[in-house]
């Protein structure tokens, strides 16, 4: 089968497809033919080499994907083969198959194209974990997110905004602030301008629950706009940019690291939580929970993903660069072949 393996870090040129074996399940396992993968930040810090979580490298980058089950393993129930599914998982969906444990292919949701499948999973599941099971926003209360143009950003903007909350988000271009006001946001703002957390302050005042994923200053100042009892709850550092042969880079990293002070969150009765999906796929029963939560607050509210681009599997390398010039909006998605 055609993959992309990853097996040095470097820039996106280091994404090549090649053959490799065909996967086979086996016990507790499926088999799935992918039609589409997502593309998450998480996977361009892997390149990098600079995210804990990816596996020791050779290995096959992508978080999520859709397709169909074309075969299972001992102890799973053949009538499985022919569903459609969406896949989370800490790596392998950059391919054209992939072998997933039965409880991490997820029925796709009816009514989704693949390309919107391929969208949801992580970024939702992330946006849904963050606002509703730690976050705890309720109708009425003032929601801030950070990098809201983003895949994890849109969809924390449409579930915030259904559940009737006042949201304001941060993007970086005039073209994003206006995607955001028409996804309905009560006021966005861009993060480039220097006095912009004096701006949200006049604006919206305090801030009830922020969903951040850049880190540094935008981290340190979301904070510094929380009510009390105002959660904050951190899923990404997209700030991070560590070059190993500049130590000055090291410096800036450590810098800008979030980090919690639980005297000063005791003066402002606040609370600053953390969650990363991938260590939660050991719990399927917690994450099946979750997803079912989820999926009926998305059917409810007729929600969709935004797809920003869309790409063959071949160009991964030129779709990874897009993400990085930080003009993609929504998710960008990778096509495999339906």
């Amino acid at each position: 089968m055609r993959a992309v393996e990853l097996r040095k870090s470097g820039k996106p040129q280091v994404l090549k497809i090649s053959r490799v074996a065909d996967p086979q399940p086996g016990k507790g396992e499926v088999l799935v033919r992918l039609h589409y993968a997502g593309i998450n930040y998480a996977e361009i810090l892997s390149r990098k080499g600079l995210y804990g979580w990816a596996p020791k490298r050779p290995y096959i980058p992508g978080m999520e994907g859709t397709g169909e089950i074309i075969a299972v393993g001992a102890g799973v129930d053949s009538e499985r083969i022919g569903e459609k599914v969406m896949i989370g998982a800490q790596y392998g969906c950059y391919a054209e198959k992939i072998v997933v444990a039965s409880g991490q292919a997820l029925p796709a949701i009816a009514g989704y194209s693949a390309a919107e499948s391929a969208a949801f999973l992580v970024n939702y599941m992330t946006a849904w974990v963050a606002l509703a099971e730690l976050g705890r926003m309720r109708s009425g209360e003032k929601v801030l997110i950070t990098a809201a143009a983003g895949g994890v950003g849109t969809a924390a903007v449409q579930l915030a905004v259904a559940n009737g909350c006042e949201v304001y988000g941060l993007a970086g271009s005039e073209e994003k602030l206006e995607r955001l006001r028409r996804m309905g946001v009560a006021a966005a703002f861009n993060y480039r301008h220097t006095e912009v957390f004096k701006k949200l302050r006049e604006t919206a005042g305090g801030i009830d629950v922020v969903l951040e994923v850049v880190g540094g200053e935008i981290y340190r100042n979301s904070l510094d706009l929380l009510n009390p009892f105002g959660r904050m709850v951190v899923v990404g550092y997209a700030s991070l940019d560590l070059h190993w042969w500049n130590p000055l880079s090291w410096y800036r990293s450590w810098r800008d690291i979030p980090r919690a002070n639980i005297m000063k969150m005791a003066e402002q009765s606040i609370g600053v939580h953390a969650t990363h999906l991938g260590y939660l796929l050991k719990d399927a029963e917690t994450m099946q929970s979750v997803y079912e939560r989820l999926v009926f607050f998305v059917k409810q509210h007729d929600i969709r993903p935004v797809i920003g681009a869309e790409y063959p599997l071949d160009k991964v390398a030129a779709a990874h660069a897009f993400i990085e010039s930080r003009q993609s909006v929504g998710k960008v998605v990778l096509n495999i072949g339906e």
